[in-house]
């Protein structure tokens, strides 16, 4: 080969080589300005996210359509409300926050049963829209069925020891009372075995919840009556029975022991001790 073609050959060596060298440069010149747009874009999205343009722009679409539907019929009219005693109205009335005329679609039910079902009363709660304008809320109200006295306080609950009020009606005055700590858990099951024997019952005036483990009961005559841990129903069952044939409870005594299951103990209001032996045999066969 000549000396010129090697020579030409060189030139376009190094002419393929520089244009390949600038193809390479244009593209990483396009691709950083690529990657700077992305960023902006990003850096631009979350500015706009965490300053609450894109939030306040989407609320304002979403008024606006609520708008509409409201101007074609879809507005509040009504709030029938059902199951409602004891939950304060006023409370109610805030949580839903309605007025008449309202957009219906703005109202937001399940945000509105989460705040109603963390007020005492409310067991539970069912809301909906009855469309064009009917807002319906349901309530299931906790019953109360004690008063707990506890650190000198009257509370109202429930069956489950849910602390439900203590700002008292009339009518709640009169519900039985339960002392000491945890006594508010285990009302439930003393008050259902009392209610097996209504006359032992009616003569109660407070229940003691003792060594978290027993109940005392403090009778209207301020008599004390010692139930044992186990089968309450029983001792119970026993003492309605030595009220019927001997009128245990209308004797002159400060204390009724029902601990032991053979026998009851009682102690006069002198403070003698002794052995109450009643007429009939307890179920089983055994004197009580």
């Amino acid at each position: 080969m000549s000396r010129s073609g090697t020579t030409r050959s060189q030139v376009i060596g190094r002419r393929a080589r520089n244009a390949q060298k600038a193809r390479l440069s244009s593209l990483a010149r396009r691709f950083g300005v690529a990657c700077g747009a992305l960023a902006l874009v990003v850096c631009g999205t979350a500015w706009l996210a965490s300053s609450g343009v894109i939030d306040r722009a989407l609320k304002a679409a979403q008024d606006q359509a609520y708008d509409l539907l409201a101007d074609s019929g879809f507005r509040v009219n009504n709030i029938l409300v059902e199951g409602r005693r004891e939950t304060d109205p006023d409370v109610l009335r805030a949580i839903v926050n309605l007025e008449r005329g309202d957009p219906i679609f703005a109202f937001d039910p399940a945000e509105t049963r989460e705040m109603i079902e963390r007020l005492s009363w409310v067991r539970s709660v069912h809301i909906e829209r009855r469309l064009p304008d009917t807002i319906y809320i349901g309530l299931v109200e906790r019953e109360p069925i004690a008063l707990w006295q506890h650190k000198n306080k009257l509370r109202v609950i429930d069956a489950d020891g849910v602390t439900l009020t203590d700002k008292l009606s009339p009518s709640q005055k009169t519900l039985p009372i339960v002392v000491g700590e945890y006594a508010n858990e285990q009302a439930y099951n003393l008050l259902a075995m009392l209610e097996a024997e209504p006359e032992i019952k009616s003569l109660v005036e407070a229940a003691t919840w003792v060594g978290d483990r027993r109940w005392d009961l403090t009778l209207k005559n301020e008599m004390t009556v010692r139930l044992p841990e186990m089968d309450i129903g029983l001792a119970l069952s026993r003492l309605a029975k030595a009220q019927t044939e001997d009128k245990i409870l209308e004797k002159d005594l400060s204390v009724i022991d029902l601990r032991e299951t053979d026998r009851i103990t009682v102690r006069t209001r002198p403070g003698a001790v002794q052995e109450y032996q009643a007429r009939a045999t307890a179920a089983g066969g055994d004197n009580i």
